[in-house]
């Protein structure tokens, strides 16, 4: 490893054997010291979740030509960067990515991701951090169109730095038929999942649930992350973890609460 160059914390939530971060890895070892703790099996949907109430193990990967420092972590995402900070790395790296996610990270799919959350949990501890999702659940997506938008993102966040409390979320379209259209810096969608669960009965006839849903759009604006990623642009939208409603707060002064 060499003093000179930025060193990077690389996790996510699928896994540190998913494609998505391995395509993460070679763009990032572009750029700087890779350093990779990640879960040891899939996390989606996890969230901001930490372990409380089980230990934590961190396992060493051998790596062929001693390059790169790989832990799996039995915990989740958030884990993964709390031990990381705490117990890997000497120092405390200069930039955090997260993914490549195997789907979409856009609208509210930020508040479940696991992905997001990682990269929002290093943006708590001031290191500027970017979650990457490709809008592709296959195991097998093809991550090669994404590569050299990855490595350019990261590469201006190393030079320019993120502002305390703003995480960048970026998703890349599904479609690889034609090249991307560029960058478009927007906002979150106002999108959710409408949720159904199925209900079933096991072999030993007991009841159990599935869940299902269909993903609905809300939102009309031409300035979010749903409109570009329907017209085949990568889409960038600045996050922040302060979720005061800051605009409400004015109002909530007028109400007789104290009296």
């Amino acid at each position: 490893m060499s003093k000179n160059r930025p060193k990077i914390l690389v996790t996510n939530d699928d896994g540190i054997t998913a494609k998505g971060i391995r395509s993460l890895i070679r763009e990032m070892c572009k750029l700087g010291d890779v350093y990779v703790v990640a879960p040891d099996k899939p996390q989606s949907g996890k969230g901001h979740a930490i372990t409380l109430d089980a230990i934590l193990e961190l396992k060493p990967l051998k790596v062929e030509d001693g390059s790169l420092v790989e832990m799996a972590c039995s915990g989740t995402p958030a884990d993964c960067v709390k031990l990381a900070i705490n117990e890997v790395l000497e120092t405390r790296p200069d930039l955090c990515v997260s993914g490549i996610n195997h789907g979409s990270n856009s609208s509210i799919s930020i508040v479940y991701s696991g992905t997001m959350s990682a990269a929002i949990e290093a943006g708590i501890e001031g290191i500027p951090s970017i979650g990457f999702s490709l809008c592709d659940y296959a195991k097998d997506a093809d991550f090669t169109a994404a590569g050299p938008y990855v490595q350019k993102i990261a590469h201006e966040v190393l030079q320019n730095g993120l502002p305390d409390g703003v995480v960048l979320n970026v998703n890349f379209p599904k479609s690889i038929e034609e090249p991307y259209r560029g960058i478009k810096i927007c906002r979150q969608a106002r999108a959710n999942w409408r949720e159904k669960f199925e209900k079933r009965i096991s072999p030993l006839g007991k009841e159990y649930f599935w869940l299902t849903g269909e993903f609905v759009n809300l939102d009309g604006g031409q300035d979010t992350d749903e409109y570009w990623l329907d017209r085949n642009y990568i889409s960038l939208v600045p996050i922040q973890f302060d979720l005061t409603a800051h605009h409400m707060i004015q109002k909530l002064n007028t109400w007789k609460l104290n009296e």
